[in-house]
């Protein structure tokens, strides 16, 4: 038996192999060269109610074999940087697309009315555990700092507090305040190109909570989705039952879809319930997308063109959309983000796979494919909508932590689909706690399980249905590789996976069209190409 080379990463490591000699038949052990796959370096920014952002590095370690380590070094953390962002809470962040760039963009909006614009380095820093001696702290943490994480300046174009972020390119930043607007920003040079207002709703009473004064009404937009084909946006905003679809070749009103009354009562707003979408986001190919309200959420497919007037379309996207199907919180607790599940290569994972997380600590997955979808046999109100089944989830009500997660990312760690490890799932909770997992998805039993037809549904008092997916086991489809506390209460989250720095070679030559300082400092002209 002769050696065999083995090839999981770029490190070179030694392996014993046995083998029978040939004439005595005695067993004869050699060492052969395998290759260990790099630690994989995450960077995670993390928003806080104490005004500052806090950056992270977690370094995941593999053993020899691909799989990671599973001891007390599985995570290496280490603060990267701490900046005094904002005169109040930080309330969203948005990273630039990282196409194989050396800088990013990093941009953050909070109560104060301000974004703050950064640019972070995606090369790992050459100083750190695996690298050399890290910076002195009084606390005991780990500090590695990066020269190139520097702030750019600020943008001060809205009039409220600044609730929602996109970077849909490179190129442009869009943001939506509580001022009714939604502002497109060229980051070549941050000037604003256009803004798009929403109507103030009309006021029906005293509205609910502390979100407007007396006989006023709750303003402001919640939250916004642009389509991958960057021609069609749809946003929610405080006080409407509706959503928008806006024109965005144009930076028009396309229309408006109101939200019915069985829907909301579905999706499990109650007769007191504001009715307001908070969240909204559109999966990976464009097909659907998702509006998630206070205890539940609505996935809305798009239908056939040919069954759509033609006013509705824009430039070949059919805007008109119908509800597909419910996704429920069993049991019953707070929405606080929804994000699509990126399927990369994976060839099992389609791109019909929701994550929401919840406010009694945990992570669920939801297959939204419409072959797994449970139709509702009867109702005492006539025909429901038809109910995602839930695959899997992270975390659990009796875990470790009960507190709600704030925020969460899910990063491909594999571009090619060859590590051991596919994905990681980073969730940050309001109580300052950050974990790092390891998402498998493929292990649920019931991914591809067919629909299964359900019972009828029974409703409360007020007109809500009970919770109406099965009280079965949901399997646990991920792995705790470590925690970090950060000692500030978390609002929003934003990670991406950094690239390995070269040795000797710190310069940058990335083509970041966006590194214009607004603050009146230098300029780092070394990689600002035209737009």
């Amino acid at each position: 038996m002769g050696k065999r080379k083995r090839v999981v990463g770029d490190h070179i490591i030694a392996s014993e192999v046995t083998s029978i000699h040939p004439r005595n038949g005695a067993a004869v052990t050699k060492h052969a060269e395998t290759t260990d796959q790099q630690p994989v370096t995450v960077q995670i920014i993390a928003g806080t109610y104490e005004r500052i952002l806090h950056g992270i590095t977690a370094t995941i370690n593999f053993e020899g074999n691909g799989a990671v380590r599973n001891d007390a070094v599985a995570v290496e953390f280490a603060d990267t940087f701490l900046f005094n962002a904002h005169d109040s809470a930080v309330r969203c962040l948005a990273l630039s697309p990282s196409t194989h760039q050396e800088k990013i963009s990093l941009a953050s909006g909070g109560s104060d009315q301000t974004i703050n614009l950064y640019q972070l380095s995606t090369r790992a820093s050459m100083t750190g555990p695996r690298h050399g001696p890290t910076l002195p702290s009084l606390v005991g943490r780990k500090i590695v700092q990066n020269p190139k994480n520097r702030e750019l300046g600020s943008l001060q174009h809205h009039a409220a507090s600044v609730n929602a972020l996109k970077f849909p390119t490179r190129s442009k930043l869009l943001s939506a305040a509580d001022d009714n607007t939604i502002a497109v920003a060229r980051t070549r040079d941050w000037t604003i190109l256009s803004t798009i207002k929403i109507p103030v709703p009309k006021a029906h009473g005293r509205p609910s909570g502390d979100t407007a004064p007396l006989g006023g009404a709750p303003s402001g937009v919640n939250d916004f989705a642009i389509h991958p084909s960057m021609k069609l946006m749809v946003s929610v905003s405080k006080g409407e039952r509706c959503m928008r679809l806006w024109n965005l070749v144009t930076c028009k009103k396309a229309g408006v879809l109101n939200f019915e009354r069985s829907l909301l009562q579905a999706a499990g707003e109650g007769r007191w319930g504001r009715g307001e979408g908070r969240k909204v986001e559109w999966n990976t190919p464009g097909e659907e997308f998702v509006v998630g309200f206070e205890k539940g959420a609505v996935v809305f497919g798009l239908v056939s063109a040919s069954s759509v007037p033609e006013r509705l379309h824009v430039d070949g996207i059919n805007q008109d959309s119908k509800p597909k199907g419910i996704v429920k919180i069993s049991p019953s607790s707070k929405i606080h983000q929804v994000r699509y599940v990126d399927p990369g290569y994976d060839d099992q994972i389609g791109p019909n796979v929701l994550a929401v997380s919840t406010e009694n600590g945990r992570v669920m997955f939801f297959s939204t494919n419409p072959a797994s979808i449970r139709n509702p046999a009867s109702s005492d109100i006539g025909p429901q909508l038809p109910i995602c089944p839930v695959i899997g989830e992270i975390g659990s009500e009796g875990g470790d932590s009960k507190s709600r997660v704030k925020d969460f990312e899910i990063l491909n760690t594999a571009g090619d689909g060859s590590s051991s490890m596919s994905r990681l799932l980073v969730t940050a909770s309001s109580e300052g706690l950050m974990i790092v997992w390891s998402l498998n998805l493929a292990q649920s039993a019931s991914f591809n399980r067919p629909a299964s037809p359900s019972k009828s549904i029974s409703r409360g008092p007020d007109g809500v249905p009970k919770d109406q997916v099965v009280s079965a086991t949901v399997p646990q489809v991920g792995r705790l590789l470590g925690k970090y506390e950060t000692g500030n209460r978390i609002t929003c989250l934003k990670a991406f996976i950094m690239t390995e720095a070269a040795e000797g070679n710190e310069t940058s030559h990335s083509g970041l069209d966006d590194a214009v300082q607004l603050n009146g400092g230098p300029e780092d002209t070394s990689d600002n190409t035209s737009d």
